[in-house]
């Protein structure tokens, strides 16, 4: 009874703290021991472990230390021991990195791979920083075009904690585009559309691109490419749904999808021009217009009618002056309605026209192509032809214009940054030709010498008929003028045996000038001054052709104008090409006589896939004193009348049947362009043809002489494909219309190449 009355009282008199949670006592750090540095010092290991003497100690703090320590990326491995109020931390640091080679990079040199990397010798070695060193070297090769390659780090230990880093790489085979489809297109063939991107298909023959390697930079600009060519033949509402790459199993090749929404072709509806801007005469600017309506819409039109308004208007004294194009695309009716608002822009000069980056080209060179000076009114369609005819100069890898705010509200700065390209070229060329057989050329130019913008050049050409040497230089500005103006120095060799039993050299010299009287006409002068001699003369030659054995000099001014508004200089489908020239020899020499030629040339697109073109000649000697030279005549034949061999119609020597060439000759040609079934990126394109013409009047008091001055004329069909290694050209011709005496040929055919 008495020990259960204690118990009770005890319970009662106890505290009752005795009964709640036992209490925590804090254990503090007091030292901070490190075991294992070697190269870091033991302090700088405390400071990144964020511990420190006096820290309570827990498990988040010690945690968080660790994660620190393995942050830093200095250590292999980290742990931290607590004895008592002592805390270890045990590290093993990373090795440092003696040196870094690469083994199995043949198309790829060190220079191309090392600049990529993080680690470099002395660095400390990391498993993040390797992996990422690795995926960077993959990146390169594949921006090369070899997704299929395979790289290992491999690591090497050598002796007070260094290590040799390896990359051992299997670069494997160029990534090629096994296919390219198209989804979607129902107005364009794929055929069509492959010639259209940049990126082909892989083929054996091109060998000599790399447009058949896979490129992601390259598919972003084929849609661009695809869009272009689309709107501007009229459908403005076209749309590439997705573009897609999928690497094949072998990783070795892609196969490449575009998915297109073509939409509606449009044509052009109302064009008006809206101004109100007093003086400015608005059907004056209408007439000139290269659109109307009915015409199958096209963004290219509307950026070049904005071109002709602007230069238009800044002809008639408007100086501040915007046009803007407003378009409305009416679905329903296919039409697009044009309006070009006609507005008064801000009054702003330009202050400073500032030029950087071009380190070898001087400034007056980029200066001169900018059409505006300090002081001028800031015109923004000034800035674009400036900047279009700076890139046309081609010594700039790029061309950047950008203006800016200058030194009060109405006045701008123009800045120009180039960057500079070379524009030295070293060409070797061959190739036959079923007139001169095999024919080699070397050349060496500089367009852009001592960084002056002249172009000087030196060109050597042999074949199994002729060889030649010529050098040119040419002042694109001739005395700070739009003038053109350069000189020539050449030695010309011709064996013309087998057509009029002679050899002809000639050395010289000229002096041009040529410029601009408007966008498409040229007009150019010419003073040259030759020393020919006629050699090789055989006792069986025609009796006019062993008169004029010998040594002849010839000084003649010529002038000549070219009209030219094809759409495309190298595969015209629109357009007229014509040329006049008129010489005058006698200006001293020994030669005397006054020549004319004319050319002209008319393209036209019958359909979309066939170009049709017509062209017609001729041209008239007058000699001065006595007979006209041999050289110095017409002849027909090879190129100019097909079906005839070179020199093949001409009055011709009776006994020796020597061409001696005419004072009058007239040729034409009609001929039909069109694909022949093969896909558009051969560039593969077949011809058919009729050619005519003749040639008359020739010395017939010296030997007795065919002249017939009749018509010939020829017809056939032949080939011509832009090869990777150069152009090349066969026709199959027959004569219909000959003479006798006449020389005709089959088959003609040229193949050459530059690299």
């Amino acid at each position: 009874m008495f020990s259960f009355l204690f118990l009770f009282l005890s319970l009662i008199f106890i505290p009752s703290d005795l009964f709640s949670s036992p209490r925590v006592f804090e254990l503090k750090i007091t030292k901070i021991e490190v075991q294992g540095a070697k190269r870091i010092e033991e302090e700088t290991i405390r400071t990144y472990s964020g511990l420190k003497s006096g820290d309570v100690i827990s498990a988040p703090k010690l945690d968080s230390a660790l994660k620190s320590l393995f942050g830093t990326g200095l250590f292999a491995d980290v742990s931290i021991e607590q004895a008592g109020s002592k805390i270890i931390v045990k590290v093993v640091e990373n090795p440092v990195i003696n040196r870094i080679e690469f083994e199995g990079n043949r198309q790829l040199d060190e220079t191309s791979l090392r600049p990529e990397l993080q680690l470099k010798p002395r660095i400390v070695y990391t498993r993040t920083k390797i992996q990422e060193d690795v995926e960077r070297l993959i990146n390169i090769y594949r921006r090369s075009g070899r997704f299929g390659v395979s790289i290992q780090p491999k690591v090497i230990k050598l002796s007070q904690n260094r290590v040799d880093l390896v990359f051992e790489i299997e670069e494997g085979e160029l990534t090629k585009i096994r296919r390219i489809f198209f989804v979607g297109n129902r107005v364009y063939s794929s055929s069509d559309l492959r010639s259209v991107i940049q990126t082909k298909e892989s083929a054996w023959y091109r060998f000599l691109t790399s447009d058949d390697n896979y490129d992601p930079d390259r598919l972003s600009y084929d849609r661009g490419l695809l869009r272009k060519f689309y709107i501007d033949k009229g459908y403005a509402d076209f749309q590439i749904r997705s573009a897609i790459a999928e690497l094949a199993p072998d990783k070795k090749s892609f196969f490449i999808t575009f998915i297109l929404d073509e939409g509606k072709r449009y044509k052009f509806g109302k064009i008006l021009i809206n101004s109100s801007i007093k003086g400015l005469l608005k059907d004056r600017l209408k007439q000139n217009l290269p659109i109307s309506s009915g015409d199958v819409y096209s963004s290219a039109l509307v950026d070049k009618s904005l071109t002709v308004l602007a230069d238009l208007i800044k002809e008639s004294g408007f100086a501040f002056v915007e046009v803007r194009p407003e378009i409305q695309r009416l679905s329903d009716s296919r039409v697009i309605d044009l309006t070009f608002n006609i507005i008064e822009g801000k009054k702003a000069y330009v202050e400073r026209i500032e030029i950087s980056g071009n380190t070898r080209t001087i400034d007056p060179v980029i200066r001169r192509e900018v059409p505006l000076v300090e002081g001028d009114a800031f015109n923004i369609n000034s800035l674009k032809s400036a900047r279009r005819n700076i890139r046309g100069l081609g010594f700039f890898k790029s061309v950047d214009l950008q203006t800016k705010s200058g030194s009060s509200p109405d006045k701008t700065r123009v800045d120009i940054k180039v960057q500079e390209q070379s524009t030295g070229e070293l060409s070797l060329g061959a190739g036959y030709s079923s007139s001169d057989g095999p024919i080699a050329d070397v050349g060496i130019r500089e367009r852009n010498l001592l960084g002056l913008g002249k172009d000087l050049s030196l060109n050597f050409r042999a074949g199994g008929e002729s060889s030649q040497i010529d050098l040119k230089f040419t002042e694109p500005y001739f005395l700070d003028r739009k003038l053109s103006a350069g000189f020539d120095i050449f030695r010309t060799v011709k064996e013309l045996g087998d057509a009029s039993s002679f050899d002809r050299k000639s050395t010289g010299g000229a002096l041009r000038i040529g410029y601009y009287l408007s966008d498409q006409l040229i007009q150019r002068w010419r003073y040259n001054l030759s020393f020919d001699d006629v050699t090789s003369v055989p006792a069986s030659a025609s009796l006019a052709v062993q008169q004029q054995k010998g040594r002849s000099s010839v000084s003649s001014i010529s002038e000549t104008l070219i009209y030219d508004t094809r759409d495309d200089k190298r595969a015209a489908r629109n357009g007229l090409l014509a040329s006049h020239s008129v010489s005058l020899a006698g200006l001293g020499g020994s030669v005397k006589y006054l020549k004319t030629e004319v050319d002209v040339t008319k393209f036209y697109p019958l359909t979309e896939k066939i170009t049709g073109n017509l062209s017609g000649g001729g041209g008239v000697l007058l000699p001065f004193d006595g007979e006209a030279r041999i050289i110095d005549r017409f002849f027909l034949g090879g190129r100019s009348l097909r079906g005839f061999q070179n020199y093949g119609v001409s009055p011709r020597d009776r006994a020796s049947r020597d061409a001696l060439g005419g004072e009058w000759f007239y040729n034409g040609s009609a001929q039909l362009e069109f694909p022949i079934g093969l896909p558009n990126e051969f560039d593969v394109k077949g011809k058919v043809f009729t050619d005519f013409g003749s040639v008359g009047k020739t010395d017939k008091n010296i030997s007795v002489v065919d002249d017939h001055s009749s018509l010939r004329a020829s017809a056939g069909f032949g080939i011509s494909w832009m090869s990777p290694v150069g152009p090349f050209t066969i026709d199959f011709a027959k004569a219909f219309l000959k003479e006798d005496f006449d020389k005709t040929e089959t088959i003609r055919f040229d193949f050459g190449t530059r690299f």
